[in-house]
């Protein structure tokens, strides 16, 4: 018989919140001084913010002055740190969803967990919530003199090439998400399940794919 395949988002579902934002905003708080070179733009930053390109360019500026200068062992040794001290951090796990995860494993499915989380940042907390064993598909990440670069980001439509890589065909079993931005994800799962989904991501995904599993966990 063959292996059901579940698919599982990790920030929203597994954790409580945005796991690579979380780290970028602790290191610029440790290291201030790095965000310096962004003060002469800060009266326009509503604009960038404005739309999601400019907030994409934002992001990216953010995680080079975020990383610039750090050697690759320098960059995994911080991340690696800063994630198993965000694990521990009071309600940050959805304990149910991590559950689920394993009650998937024991019966026998196939499970990918299916991020935008940088793969290191990923797969130290997966190992932090007993998940370490479970199939990780993050955001490759190359790290050069100028900082760290996405060098794929595993998100939205990019998680179907990032799945098709690995094997994965659509359709696939249940898919379990919290945002709107797996939408490609979703429609290609024959049970589609939001969890803890804010209001405004559960209509928008309500809006294309109709009837949907919405668990709060």
């Amino acid at each position: 018989m063959t292996p059901r395949t579940i698919l599982f988002d990790f920030d929203g579902v597994l954790v409580r919140k945005d796991s690579f934002g979380s780290w970028l905003r602790d290191r610029l708080r440790r290291e201030r001084w790095r965000i310096l070179p962004l003060l002469p733009i800060v009266p326009f930053m509503p604009l960038f913010f404005a739309t999601v390109r400019g907030t994409g360019w934002m992001a990216r500026v953010a995680v080079r002055l975020a990383t610039a200068g750090l050697t690759e062992a320098e960059f995994l040794a911080d991340i690696r740190t800063f994630g198993r001290r965000f694990v521990a951090r009071p309600g940050m796990r959805v304990d149910g969803a991590v559950a689920r995860v394993r009650e998937h494993v024991a019966a026998g499915d196939r499970v990918l967990v299916v991020s935008a989380c940088a793969q290191p940042l990923l797969d130290t907390i997966l190992a932090e919530l007993g998940l370490a064993d479970v199939e990780a598909i993050g955001s490759d990440v190359a790290i050069g003199r100028f900082g760290v670069r996405a060098a794929f980001h595993n998100y939205g439509a990019n998680k179907l090439v990032a799945l098709a890589k690995r094997g994965v065909a659509a359709p696939w079993d249940v898919a379990y998400s919290d945002s709107r931005a797996d939408l490609p994800m979703l429609r290609h799962a024959q049970q589609a399940v939001l969890v803890n989904p804010s209001a405004r991501d559960e209509r928008a995904v309500r809006a294309v794919l109709g009837g949907v599993a919405v668990e709060r966990l």
